[in-house]
């Protein structure tokens, strides 16, 4: 079951990268019908039909190269379905966390529809967002399942314990965020840091930044998305980014008193500085592919190190509670405590 976990745990961290390495290069069309390519199991197959709309349109979404990006990032996941499917059914078995597993196994099959919607209502942002967000629920669950036995729960006072969950919550929607400007192509709207396009408040247009219902590009009427509607979006994302910095380090130093804590705390941060020191550059080096891919894989790391952190800490009065509740009913019950 460990081995299990834990092999699943890895392949999904090469899963989610390589993800969006293949929305960052364009390749998410690279075979535009699902769950084969062309209706042929591999790109291989399907060559002829490839290197035709190729050939029809050299600058468009297909090529072979990223016909096979697309189908290898599909062949991972199914072994990652498969895994899954694996620790579903020996969690059943042996009365192992059966609950984390059953959810586990809910996000997969919601992610496989999500991954087929992907390419069939062609990239439109809500889908794409949504999936980005299952792959990132699949890791947390299954990281939790593999390390939360190495990670004990922790007494904190009360107030940590709810600026850790607090965290936890900010970074997952930050995680969104990132997603929502990643599908939508807004990366580069703001150029130049910290200020955007020479201002320290640029001219932006919210009405149709975060129209779930739309196609990629456009507004919902059709007509094309306004600049403005894209520096809003990337913005938006810069000061969730402010956020979480400010919240990371008040955990971090509400925290440091806890000598438990301090190993997790310098992973916290670590991660921290790595994230922002990657989104500067995506900017100031205008997106480059590797960059832009880390910064995706950071924005996974940051998000289960404060998840785990907010997971572990439990507030001192609900601790005290869990402690006195069994020894009332035992007193009750008139059994001798030694």
């Amino acid at each position: 079951m460990r081995r299990l976990i834990w092999l699943a745990f890895i392949l999904a961290c090469v899963v989610v990268p390589f993800g969006a390495y293949v929305r960052l290069s364009d390749a998410g069309l690279g075979c535009p019908d699902w769950p084969g390519c062309y209706g042929q199991i591999s790109p291989h197959h399907a060559a002829a039909e490839i290197l035709q709309q190729h050939a029809q349109n050299p600058d468009g979404p297909v090529s072979l190269g990223k016909a096979w990006r697309e189908m290898g990032h599909r062949y991972l996941a199914g072994a990652l379905g498969l895994l899954i499917v694996a620790i579903g059914w020996q969690a059943w078995r042996r009365k192992y966390h059966r609950r984390a597993a059953g959810a586990l196994l809910a996000v997969v099959l919601l992610q496989g529809l999500l991954g087929m919607w992907t390419v069939t209502l062609l990239l439109k942002p809500a889908i794409v967002t949504l999936h980005l967000l299952g792959g990132a629920s699949v890791l947390l669950l299954l990281a939790w399942l593999a390390l939360s036995p190495r990670l004990p729960p922790l007494a904190a006072p009360a107030p940590l314990a709810w600026l850790a969950r607090a965290l936890a919550l900010a970074v997952a929607l930050q995680l969104a965020l990132g997603g929502w400007v990643s599908t939508n192509y807004a990366a580069l709207a703001c150029q130049g840091f910290p200020a955007c396009n020479g201002e320290w408040w640029p001219q932006m247009r919210f009405e149709h930044a975060f129209h779930l219902f739309r196609a990629l590009g456009e507004a919902p009427d059709g007509s094309p998305l306004a600049v403005g509607n894209l520096v809003a979006i990337h913005w938006l994302h810069r000061l969730g980014a402010l956020l979480v910095a400010a919240l990371c380090l008040s955990v971090a130093r509400a925290g440091w008193r806890l000598p438990a804590l301090r190993g997790h705390l310098c992973c916290l941060l670590a991660a921290l500085s790595l994230q922002i020191g990657l989104g500067i550059a995506n900017v100031l080096l205008a997106l480059p592919l590797p960059v832009a891919v880390l910064h995706n894989a950071g924005a996974a790391c940051l998000l289960l190190l404060s998840s785990l952190l907010a997971w572990r800490l439990r507030p001192l009065a609900r601790q005290a509670r869990a402690v006195e509740q069994p020894l009332l009913r035992a007193a009750k019950d008139g059994r001798e405590w030694v």
